[in-house]
């Protein structure tokens, strides 16, 4: 790309970004093409400092039909380890038909420029019900964690926004020459398509938005209410069992059944060797099997096992049960770095700076919410701590020209909970698609539901939205365990 022209105007400046010329490779294995696209590292001064960006093209495979590009937004904050330019890979055939697919590594990510913090090691152990005991050092925890961040990024991290990732996104369309993108954006995507939409409504023609943050809520309250959005389906998990106390012998009330879980808690932390270590998995094993139908079955028996195990004190047994548990997300990490975009994203918006507010918060959910690891949530975070302050802020979503689109939510979602669906609908203007008795996150094209993928490709590819909002069932079905005859099934 040429260099601009020392003392052009701004205008002169992004100019000269637009009329790049993209050397795209060869389609790979699966159809993609791969280029990489310059952009400001700043906006405003778009003739200082530059970054580039991994970008990625399936053409449309019936050109006779092409409408133009669809660019793909996936969840994090932070990329999903590069996932963006294989994401064009997820969506349908019948999309792919008349679309040129677009996949994008959001800066700071993946294959573009990327963001990076030091990488610091926790010193608090890893607690899903941490005592106040523990309180100041995960607090320490944290404002090491921002030290890394700022140590690792630098002013980079002033520069990683959603409404830079937006306007790079209108950047790479006009770098294409078409005059409108269509969206998909999922979890956090859908966050970057509602901002796209608000900066750029001219060149946003059809949009999906599948599993959306609550474009009310600041990055706070998405993280903290996360446990109670768990805890939705660990209560229906609990009415289910309750219904088959026949079967597992857990109690016949919700009540009866959340009272063995936490007997079963109680006895691994208190007479388990790894007692915390253990419970902690266990209170996850809780969160994720509740969340996912087609494991109620699982956890129940789980639950049983775990009573009699601890009942005789087989702690082999009861390691050998929790121990294939699954943890927390890992970190994006190379050497001593790791992917620093999650904690610039998410200090967009304000945080708490007196501790004592995620004190309480961690009480709360500690005694009311304890499953998953929800509480985690709800301890502090680097914004309690953060070292810069954001150049602009968050923008006011909104829907001013462009057309109506689609907004697809499961209604047990556990990350972005049900009202971040609804909220954005309604902010937007757009059909809510509600995937019902559904604890999946980010489903279309990911989870197999055929109504789901047809009725969204259909929109993105003929333009029919459906007259109202739409309620489909979840295509992950609960376990076949007949309920008592007499309880009622819930």
């Amino acid at each position: 790309m040429t260099p601009t022209p020392a003392g052009a105007s701004p205008t002169e400046a992004l100019t000269a970004f637009v009329d790049q010329r993209l050397a795209w490779s060869d389609p790979d294995a699966d159809g993609l093409e791969h280029t990489t696209v310059e952009v400001p590292r700043d906006y405003a001064d778009p003739g200082g400092e530059r970054l580039t960006l991994a970008v990625s093209r399936r053409r449309a495979t019936d050109p006779g039909r092409r409408r133009g590009i669809l660019l793909s937004v996936n969840g994090g904050p932070g990329g999903d380890g590069g996932l963006g330019t294989r994401l064009p890979l997820v969506l349908s055939p019948g999309v792919a038909a008349v679309h040129d697919l677009i996949g994008l590594d959001p800066r700071g990510t993946g294959g573009s420029t990327r963001l990076h913090s030091e990488v610091s090691v926790p010193r608090a152990p890893f607690d899903s019900r941490p005592p106040d005991s523990l309180f100041d050092q995960l607090a320490e925890d944290m404002r090491e964690r921002e030290r890394g961040c700022a140590r690792g990024g630098g002013d980079l991290r002033e520069h990683i926004t959603t409404r830079n990732t937006a306007r790079d996104m209108d950047l790479i369309r006009a770098v294409l020459g078409e005059a409108t993108l269509s969206f998909v954006g999922y979890a956090y995507g859908t966050y970057v398509g509602a901002v796209y939409g608000s900066m750029f409504p001219d060149h946003l023609d059809r949009s999906v938005l599948d599993s959306c943050v609550n474009p009310d809520w600041t990055w706070r309250e998405q993280f903290v209410t996360q446990a109670e959005a768990v805890y939705r389906n660990v209560e229906l998990w609990a009415a289910w069992t309750a219904a088959r106390h026949g079967t597992f012998g857990l109690g016949d009330t919700p009540e009866a059944v959340l009272g063995a879980v936490e007997d079963s808690a109680d006895a691994i932390a208190r007479d388990h060797p790894e007692g915390v270590r253990m419970r902690t998995l266990f209170d996850g094993a809780v969160g994720t099997r509740a969340t996912d139908r087609s494991q109620w079955d699982s956890l129940a028996g789980l639950v049983g096992e775990l009573l009699a195990t601890t009942a005789d004190a087989d702690h082999d047994r009861t390691r050998r049960l929790i121990a294939g548990e699954g943890t927390w997300r890992p970190q994006d990490a190379e050497g001593d770095l790791r992917i620093g975009v999650l904690e610039a994203i998410t200090l967009e918006t304000p945080w708490p700076t007196d501790l004592e507010v995620y004190a309480e918060d961690v009480r709360h959910h500690r005694a009311r919410h304890p499953y998953g690891f929800g509480v985690l949530r709800a301890q502090p975070w680097v914004g309690a701590f953060r070292s810069f302050v954001s150049r602009e802020a968050p923008t006011v979503i909104e829907r001013r020209g462009y057309p109506v689109g689609l907004v697809v939510q499961a209604d047990g979602d556990p990350f972005d909970r049900v009202e971040g669906g609804e909220t954005m609908a309604a902010r937007l203007g757009h059909r809510l698609v509600l995937v019902t008795d559904s604890g999946e996150h980010e489903l279309y094209g990911f989870v197999g539901n055929g109504p789901l993928d047809a009725l969204v490709e259909r929109y993105l590819v003929e333009g029919v939205l459906p007259a109202a909002d739409v309620e489909l069932p979840s295509t992950v079905a609960r376990p076949d365990v007949p309920a008592d005859d007499r309880a009622v099934a819930a």
